[in-house]
């Protein structure tokens, strides 16, 4: 099992570059460990159901499932970037570098073998572009934080089809000097930039080679949480769809996919069960698309989905023989979602919100004093943030890796997770196995 990760990325060549599979997926949940699957799966039962077992999502259905180590070559404990190379190389390296080996080296993708190999070529996620896991399928740097230069890199790949929520640095080298945008370079490289759904659907098919990101204005470091998806928002199942009509678009000698669902991980670094929850059925929705193209191709297509690392060290369960996952129901939006919420109400009474209007959103929000009975104890310790964070004081907003929340937002997502018997025990990555799951041409391969 330990030498997994290396036998992913061989199996991968195989199918790719011997013919096995014309269409090739490869799925990564980012964050998302072996309990984040079965929790993710032990939710939909009871708040489908109400019922006490597990309600399938689609990739867990696939005939081969087996698990990956994911230690990197320096730490038991990896990070995204090393993860990552590791899923797109099958070579181990030192955390934080994109692609590259221990010696700075650039090390050859799947995805840029596939190119070579006549197919095109497609790396999506619902976070940036730059981030580290897509970065480490196109670009070659000693450094994840290097955004700028990652993005240089994406021409130079020459892949075709790109797409997330955006660009985190277009115009501020790792150094931070302001340096030349990005998006005209994209363009003089021949890429059509898309911004938003209906933006792709105008201009795909004159395009060339195409870099699909949200509309102007939106957040470029991520696609909004599912749980706190608005009507419009760009979702990575509209991604996938929009991936597989482009590379399927006219000399069709097939393609290779990546596509990470990257906010697992951010969810499960904010300890958010609901959210992290959502994140894996949203993956799941994007995977339905592409089950969709398998059953229209069951002989040429490969479905891969796997991990780069468990986040949160996710536990099931707190002590009771049992769980009440049907609680999380109760939570309309995530950690962020709320202190936004929170921020509006701010504004809206000029910082002095009173308490009741605080009691009514979190009603609104997490169904406390409704759905959810709080006990004298937990009821006191929303009320002592409440007071703190609107003390007059300068408040300490809680630090995850990529959020910042309003003292509240993590209280009540806290207090609903401990209903729900859900723990955690870092807001960091842990070491333990990962799932992987397959499907189709060359499946039988990831056995064993």
């Amino acid at each position: 099992m330990k030498k997994l990760v290396y036998t992913l990325f061989f199996v991968l060549i195989s199918v790719v570059a011997n013919g096995q599979a014309k269409y090739v997926f490869y799925f990564i949940g980012d964050g998302m460990g072996v309990n984040q699957v079965n929790g993710t799966e032990m939710y939909q039962a009871e708040i489908q159901n109400g019922r006490i077992g597990v309600e399938p999502l689609l990739f867990t259905q696939f005939p081969v499932a087996t698990v990956a180590t994911t230690f990197s070559a320096k730490n038991s404990v990896t990070d995204s970037a090393a993860a990552g190379t590791a899923l797109a190389t099958g070579k181990k390296t030192y955390n934080h570098a994109i692609s590259v080996g221990e010696d700075k080296n650039a090390i050859q993708t799947v995805a840029e073998k596939a190119k070579k190999a006549g197919k095109k070529v497609g790396v999506t996620t619902s976070v940036s572009v730059d981030h580290a896991t897509p970065a480490a399928f196109y670009a070659h740097q000693p450094d994840r934080n290097m955004n700028y230069e990652i993005a240089l890199d994406l021409p130079k790949a020459n892949f075709d089809f790109y797409a997330g929520g955006g660009f985190l640095k277009p115009t501020t080298t790792y150094d931070k000097k302001e340096a030349p945008s990005i998006f005209p370079i994209f363009e003089e490289a021949g890429y059509t930039v898309a911004r938003g759904y209906n933006d792709y659907k105008a201009k795909a098919a004159k395009a060339e080679k195409m870099i699909l990101i949200q509309e102007e204005g939106a957040n470029p470091s991520c696609l909004p949480y599912a749980i706190d998806r608005k009507e419009n928002d760009l979702t990575l199942a509209q991604i996938t769809e929009s991936a597989i009509d482009f590379l399927t678009k006219g000399n069709n000698k097939g393609f290779f996919l990546m596509v990470e669902g990257g906010k697992i991980d951010w969810a499960c670094h904010s300890n958010d069960a609901a959210t992290a929850f959502h994140e894996v059925m949203d993956m799941d929705n994007a995977i339905i698309v592409a089950y969709e193209f398998y059953e229209q191709h069951p002989d040429e297509t490969l479905i891969v989905v796997t991990t780069d690392h468990e986040t949160g060290g996710i536990v099931l369960g707190k002590g009771p023989y049992t769980l009440n996952l049907q609680a999380l129901k109760s939570q309309k939006v995530s950690e962020s979602g709320y202190t936004k919420i929170v921020n509006e109400l701010r504004k809206k009474y000029k910082n002095q919100v009173p308490w009741e209007v605080i009691k009514q959103s979190l009603k609104d929000n997490f169904g406390f004093w409704d759905s959810i009975q709080l006990n004298e104890k937990q009821e006191a310790s929303l009320k002592k943030v409440y007071d703190e964070s609107f003390s007059g004081k300068e408040i300490d907003l809680t630090q995850s890796e990529y959020q910042q929340d309003e003292p509240l937002a993590a209280e009540a997502k806290r207090i609903l997770d401990d209903i729900a018997l859900v723990g955690w025990t870092s807001g960091g990555h842990s070491g333990g196995y990962v799932p992987v799951f397959a499907i189709g041409a060359g499946a039988q391969l990831f056995q064993g």
